[in-house]
């Protein structure tokens, strides 16, 4: 969290400090807990995107995980500056900890990702699975929790419009590039890195789902990529891992567990 790191000093001088190297972002997490936001106001006066801005670290360098406590004036603020959130749900959801706005984020301008946080709050790390969890989140979030679209029934009803599979993916890829200050990846295009995941729409997940492949990739999961290629090498074919072993992974890393446990 922002505000544990408590040296206003050093934050600004990472801040200057990436600034003069082009390209160097600046990632931390932001608003996740209401107690980073008493925190911030007993020790600094002001709330964590408050903080945030007086030591530099908003723009659109800076990109921040969860943003779950952020008020309207907040949010505007992050869509002027350009500063980005990474939508981190099945984490959130986990810690019992809230809903981002995502649909307000979205309606005014903050440049939205998808993520998985880590693996203490995320065991699954499945960005299909984050996709459909953030799509479903917004749909039962209170009224309170989106901009007032017409045709809004209100109230604290949830509104099965509130975010739909195209967008969700759109997180997930274009979103996640953006918040990277990345340009070659994100979508598939001439000249963009050679990133894709093919999936066998035949598996009994999608059964009956053909109508709308696209959708049924939020909606239908859990499956796994028959096919994956990363900046131009293949990593996945048929179902199974390339270059490794999946195996002996598991059981070098059961074997940590149990070291750990001891």
């Amino acid at each position: 969290m922002l505000a544990v790191l408590g040296d206003t000093g050093l934050m600004r001088d990472a801040a200057q400090l990436a600034r003069r190297h082009q390209g160097v972002r600046l990632h931390c997490h932001l608003a996740e807990e209401l107690d980073e936001e008493d925190y911030c106001l007993a020790q600094y006066g002001m709330r964590s995107v408050a903080f945030a801005e007086s030591v530099e670290w908003l723009g659109e360098d800076v990109w921040f995980a969860h943003g779950i406590f952020l008020d309207d004036e907040e949010i505007a603020l992050l869509a002027r500056t350009g500063t980005g959130i990474a939508h981190c749900p099945s984490a959130n959801m986990r810690c019992g900890q809230g809903i981002a706005k995502v649909r307000q984020l979205l309606d005014a301008g903050v440049p939205v990702g998808l993520g998985v946080d880590g693996s203490a709050s995320n065991d699954s790390s499945n960005l299909f699975l984050e996709a459909r969890m953030a799509m479903m989140l917004q749909r039962v979030a209170p009224a309170r929790y989106r901009s007032e679209a017409p045709g809004g029934r209100g109230g604290f009803g949830g509104d099965p419009g509130a975010l739909s599979a195209r967008e969700v993916l759109t997180l997930a890829t274009r979103g996640g590039a953006r918040l990277l200050g990345r340009d070659n990846i994100g979508h598939l295009a001439p000249g963009m890195s050679a990133d894709w995941v093919a999936v066998d729409m035949n598996h009994l997940s999608f059964a009956g789902a053909q109508r709308d492949p696209l959708a049924a990739l939020v909606m239908c999961g859990p499956f796994l990529a028959s096919q994956v290629m990363v900046n131009g090498r293949m990593r996945v074919r048929d179902g199974q891992l390339l270059g490794t072993e999946p195996a002996a992974l598991i059981r070098e890393h059961a074997r940590a567990m149990t070291r750990l446990y001891q």
